[in-house]
């Protein structure tokens, strides 16, 4: 039974995201950032949780990488385009999808190489929560949308840097 307990934490990660994008469909944008968020705490406590019962396993890496790609590639994704990308129109639309596919590739990129005890590129969680983040700062003091339009190409680029070293904690 306590190998399926952090993959429990996995799931209640995917909900959120999934509640996320309904959030977006609903235009409820702060309810959408913070799900995300709180999608970021659960992705935090199942490898630790994990660790803790001796319960990693390779299919709950892959279900971890498959559930962070929708609650912080597609969801924070949606949600940038719906509240601030999306009067770019194709430009909007290559950014998001820009976004998740760098999330898409750093997830796989991890799942195949030996961890060293560092990242290399930002993690897909960290960029989606500073996603979500910008959306929340955005709602309550306004960030221009053509500093978002720059904001979310960078974030996509520091997912599959090479140059950016960050150790895990």
């Amino acid at each position: 039974m306590k190998a399926y307990l952090p993959n429990v934490l996995t799931f209640t990660n995917l909900g959120l995201g999934i509640l996320a994008l309904l959030s977006v469909f609903a235009r409820d944008y702060t309810l959408s950032a913070i799900l995300i968020i709180t999608a970021a705490l659960m992705d935090r406590f199942d490898g630790q949780l994990a660790r803790k019962l001796d319960a990693e396993s390779e299919i709950g890496k892959q279900l971890d990488s498959l559930c962070d790609l929708i609650s912080f590639g597609v969801a924070p994704a949606v949600l940038i385009w719906s509240f601030s990308l999306q009067i770019f129109g194709i430009i909007g639309i290559i950014v998001i999808i820009l976004f998740a596919v760098a999330g898409a590739y750093r997830l796989a990129k991890f799942n195949v190489t030996e961890f060293d005890g560092s990242f290399s590129g930002v993690p897909i969680t960290l960029a989606g929560g500073f996603v979500a983040l910008i959306t929340l700062f955005s709602i309550n003091y306004g960030i221009s949308e053509n500093v978002i339009l720059v904001m979310v190409p960078l974030l996509s680029y520091a997912m599959v840097s090479k140059r950016i070293k960050l150790k895990k904690k």
